[in-house]
């Protein structure tokens, strides 16, 4: 089942993910921020192939490391800057009140962000 995410105005649809996820988080994303923790993996990576497939608005942000190989057509790794921290240290605080985690060890983990390449990744196959 596939969740397609976007934002309206100022309404900002967020989805934290204590877990790991499969394949194709986040395909076709038009807004929002999804945080994937991956708190409970066996070693694994925290998110599956083709992240962000057609990713076109939006962020990702995923505790650990990202392979580029994991990425899909149209998503691209970045470091979170100042203002993604604070977004960050916002949502996961209330998230670590909620299930009882300490928010310092959570944010500890480090992150990576995936971000659009493109606002419009498929322009170009479009005849105008």
């Amino acid at each position: 089942v596939g969740i397609h995410m976007k934002a309206y105005e100022d309404q900002v649809p967020i989805i934290v993910i204590g877990g790991n996820t499969g394949s194709f988080l986040g395909e076709y994303m038009a807004g929002g921020v999804i945080i994937v923790l991956g708190l409970h993996g066996k070693g694994g990576p925290a998110v599956g192939s083709f992240l962000g497939s057609g990713m076109h608005g939006g962020a990702i942000y995923v505790r650990g490391k990202v392979e580029a190989r994991c990425l899909g057509e149209g998503a691209a790794l970045a470091e979170p800057d100042e203002a993604d921290w604070e977004k960050l240290r916002l949502y996961l605080t209330e998230y670590c009140a909620d299930f009882g985690l300490d928010p310092a060890e959570v944010l500890a983990g480090g992150f990576v962000k995936v971000a659009p390449r493109s606002h419009r990744p498929y322009g170009s196959l479009y005849a105008y």
